[in-house]
């Protein structure tokens, strides 16, 4: 029992009252919340994920009480970079989803379901990242440094807008080719099974809408090789990285329709997201090279008090654009409306 506790970071039971949470939490939204599939509006999001913030929150008030500062601070900070780091996520997701015309009632599904794969990834991801720091502490300093690349990258490179087009998309090319897909949706459905028109058997096919959760599987895992590395320059507790990462991505699931209709008005975040990761690699060298210890809460301060005046900064520049953002997202609404009968998978 003590290897197993000492392998996790945690005893057992403490791993357990997590999932219980978790996955209670989830059970509620898809059986109770999202019984059945309608468009979530923006304040139907917003509610979800502040009570999805506050679940989070009181998480980490647990930990605190139970540990003492230095957990809960480094809870609240690894859970914070994570939510920051995973805005550019939201926006890609939600060009993923409009490429495959997905209608908006069936977005929350794969959204959901999308986290069920996050689970098992991240954790892999995030299991093979702390048993490599602890074997070999060295690698630790690439991940800094790796930060602080994409720090200042971000920095003087968050002006430079990259067009991207999916249909050029290596990953949605390999799945259309290895994967029998129906050329519309059927209902909520992953899966069905039609009839062949060569053969006359009965086959089971992908729909679109699986299609689209393949794809957004494999950007959670893209977007997991800047934020795990981030968090993992924080602390290597598997149990604080494990569970602040799927607290942040459950709660910015449910944010996903108000920030895809907000992005581009804390498009100046990108700046205090750059200054956060430059300032998480700088400091391990100053840690590891120098000894001198920086004191969780003061890190989980430079956190907070970074994105929130870059948050503001964003409101306050693009105040004058929120009008002109609100009438072309409705715009493009009725539009999609318009276009779901087109065929989504060519």
């Amino acid at each position: 029992v003590m290897e197993v506790a000492d392998i996790m970071g945690r005893p057992p039971w403490m791993w357990g009252v997590f999932f219980a949470i978790f996955l209670g939490v989830l059970v509620f939204d898809l059986n109770v919340l999202n019984r059945r599939d309608h468009v979530v509006k923006v304040r139907e999001s917003i509610i979800l994920s502040t009570s999805y913030m506050i679940i989070a929150l009181l998480f980490g008030i647990w930990l605190w009480i139970r540990e003492g500062t230095a957990s809960g601070s480094l809870f609240i900070t690894g859970y914070l970079v994570e939510l920051s780091l995973s805005m550019d996520n939201i926006f890609v997701i939600s060009m993923v989803l409009n490429y495959f015309l997905v209608p908006k009632q069936y977005q929350h599904r794969v959204l959901f379901w999308g986290i069920l794969g996050v689970i098992v990834l991240r954790g892999l991801m995030i299991g093979a990242g702390t048993a490599i720091i602890a074997n070999f502490e060295w690698v630790l300093f690439i991940f800094a440094a790796f930060l602080i690349f994409t720090g200042g990258k971000m920095l003087f490179m968050a002006d430079e807008e990259e067009e991207q087009d999916l249909s050029k998309n290596a990953v949605v090319k390999f799945f259309k080719k290895r994967m029998r897909v129906t050329s519309e949706f059927h209902g909520h459905d992953f899966a069905v099974r039609l009839k062949d028109g060569n053969t006359g058997h009965f086959k089971w096919y992908f729909t679109p809408l699986m299609l689209a959760l393949c794809v957004v599987e494999v950007v959670d895992v893209i977007f997991a090789v800047d934020s795990i590395p981030a968090i993992l320059a924080i602390t290597q507790d598997p149990f604080i990285v494990y569970t602040s990462n799927l607290f942040a991505i459950m709660g910015l699931r449910a944010l996903y329709f108000t920030l895809a209709a907000m992005l581009d008005r804390f498009q100046y975040l990108k700046y205090a997201i750059s200054l956060v990761l430059v300032f998480i690699g700088i400091k391990v060298f100053v840690v590891k090279f120098f000894h001198i210890d920086v004191p969780p809460w003061v890190s989980l301060l430079i956190t907070v008090g970074t994105l929130v005046v870059g948050a503001l900064v964003s409101l306050h520049k693009t105040k004058g654009e929120a009008k002109s953002d609100t009438d072309e997202s409705g715009a493009e609404s009725g539009k999609s409306k318009t276009e779901t009968a087109a065929d989504p998978a060519e």
